[in-house]
């Protein structure tokens, strides 16, 4: 337990939505207990209120940590040297490559599906962060169609969730249809193989027609 004299703002802060990271992935917002999050932060329910406010706050900055996660990924790299289907291929990769690294964003996805996103309405900063990544992709997407390389009239919203859904799935439900059908989808080279046949899958349908 931190003492006043030892005591950093803003590290006890980032110590305590770590802690609810965790706590929420594994529990859910009903599961989840606070007082678990604050012992895990090492410190007392009293620091968790004087910095979130409520359980409901605190849950939607753990939202807002995760995704920022991945938008900080999608816009970190540059692709103004690649051609639009290299550009948009290599935007998929970074989306994969982060669900990948990132079950505790899936589970929270998961757990925030169940609820019909009803904490996730309560931030704004989400769609905001949503938007650069949109316009990445459209502006990708126009290239593309004026100089033949990629097929026209592709949504970038619909693009975007295809990406999400090829990058997020074989992730999300690999218990549930490795057991359906005996074969282990969480080995890596099952992964790979997958994201091998999802990738020309993406390639194929942004081809010219």
């Amino acid at each position: 337990m931190e003492t006043p004299a030892r005591r950093d703002p803003a590290r006890t802060r980032a110590r305590l939505l770590d802690a609810a990271v965790d706590e929420f992935a594994d529990h859910g917002f009903s599961g989840a207990r606070t007082d678990r999050i604050a012992r895990q932060a090492g410190t007392n329910i009293r620091m968790l209120y004087h910095y979130f406010g409520s359980k409901d706050d605190l849950y939607v900055a753990v939202l807002e940590a995760v995704l920022a996660d991945l938008r900080h990924d999608e816009l970190q790299h540059d692709i103004g040297t690649l051609s639009p289907l290299e550009g948009l291929l290599c935007i998929f990769d970074f989306v994969e490559s982060h669900f990948a690294a990132h079950p505790r964003l899936r589970k929270l996805l998961a757990f925030e599906n169940l609820n019909e996103a009803r904490h996730l309405a309560c931030s704004a900063r989400i769609p905001e962060m949503a938007s650069p990544v949109l316009s990445r992709i459209r502006k990708l997407l126009a290239l593309g169609a004026a100089s033949g390389e990629v097929r026209a009239g592709v949504d970038a919203l619909h693009l975007y969730v295809v990406m999400v859904s090829l990058s997020y799935y074989g992730r999300a439900h690999a218990f549930t249809l490795s057991r359906i059908f005996h074969k282990d989808l969480l080995k890596p080279a099952w992964q790979k193989a997958h994201l091998n046949m999802a990738r020309q899958m993406m390639a194929a349908y942004l081809a010219p027609q």
